[in-house]
């Protein structure tokens, strides 16, 4: 191996490869001295992986007569259903190695990643689910404000109502 890490093969270079080599590595070698001991230690390390998008305001701070915040708050929301929606995936496919890796085992080796698949799946409807596949920002925002009023009034979702609740129990009593 070479110093830069490269797999030099055995070839047969003539005199005149050689030539040809040494007359680029003539050009080549200041430009390679000056950007490895000049350019590279001035600059910052920064790894791109991909476009960062800045958090904008969310529907429930925009005006109603605000087109252009709405159409932010909208391109937002479906960049956080994505992302939510390949966390929920990922999660997904973690349950499903972890059965096919453990095989009779799996339904107590793999618990705390059911649970966890679980619980995401339940928090992801709950925010997105009755949406469709157009569902908006402000549509969620809806859904979310009336989820809260009606946990406000009779109890967690899926519970019953409170109303119907006291009456059963004291039909038992």
């Amino acid at each position: 191996m070479t110093e830069e890490g490269k797999v030099k093969f055995p070839t047969s270079e003539n005199l005149f490869v050689k030539s040809i080599n040494g007359f680029i590595r003539l050009f080549e070698a200041p430009g390679d001295w000056f950007r490895k001991t000049v350019v590279e230690p001035n600059q910052q390390k920064y790894p791109y992986y991909h476009e960062k998008f800045r958090r904008v305001p969310t529907i429930d701070q925009c005006y109603d007569d605000d087109v252009i915040c709405k159409f932010e708050a909208d391109q937002q929301f479906l960049r956080d259903r994505k992302v939510d929606s390949e966390i929920l995936h990922i999660l997904r496919a973690r349950v499903e190695d972890c059965f096919i890796y453990e095989g009779h085992e799996a339904q107590e080796k793999c618990k705390v990643l059911q649970d966890q698949y679980a619980e995401a799946s339940t928090n992801w409807f709950t925010k997105y689910g009755d949406l469709g596949a157009y569902g908006k920002a402000e549509a969620c925002y809806f859904k979310q404000k009336h989820r809260l009023i009606w946990e406000r009034r009779h109890g967690e979702v899926g519970t019953g109502m409170k109303g119907q609740r006291n009456e059963e129990t004291a039909a038992a009593e």
